[in-house]
């Protein structure tokens, strides 16, 4: 039987404008020890500021209004380390400028759970949760 992997005190932010997908991620990373807060938009994500306190980041590709490239657009400033996991229903169209500052995956929808545990795993270090 192995340990649980210790899980940082930062959470993972999903932007997710399906309200089912949404939940059934944060339901999925909470199950696996991960903190997680969760947005149906870009823009509801700028506006609460809680970017700058993401220890990974998930986001939809196709959302209403930013989607989710122009969201970590210009999300990198800020969050240059930060790595970002997209996913979508749709391959990225052929010349999609997407942005390759901390892209960890990019999983196609329907994804398996393992599939994004393994993403998340792989795009952020263990660090020790400190308690928040």
């Amino acid at each position: 039987m192995s340990l649980p992997m210790p899980q940082p005190s930062l959470p993972i932010v999903i932007v997710e404008d399906d309200e089912g997908m949404r939940r059934a991620m944060a339901r999925l990373l909470k199950a696996a020890g991960y903190s997680t807060v969760a947005f149906e938009s870009g823009e509801a994500l700028l506006q609460a500021g809680a970017a700058e306190h993401a220890a990974c980041f998930v986001f939809d590709v196709r959302l209403p209004g930013i989607s989710g490239f122009e969201l970590r657009r210009q999300l990198s400033p800020a969050g240059t380390g930060v790595p970002v996991i997209f996913v979508s229903a749709h391959e990225p169209p052929p010349g999609e400028p997407t942005p390759q500052i901390g892209v960890a995956a990019h999983l196609l929808k329907p994804f398996t759970r393992e599939a994004l545990l393994d993403a998340i795993e792989r795009a952020m270090p263990t660090v020790p949760n400190e308690g928040c």
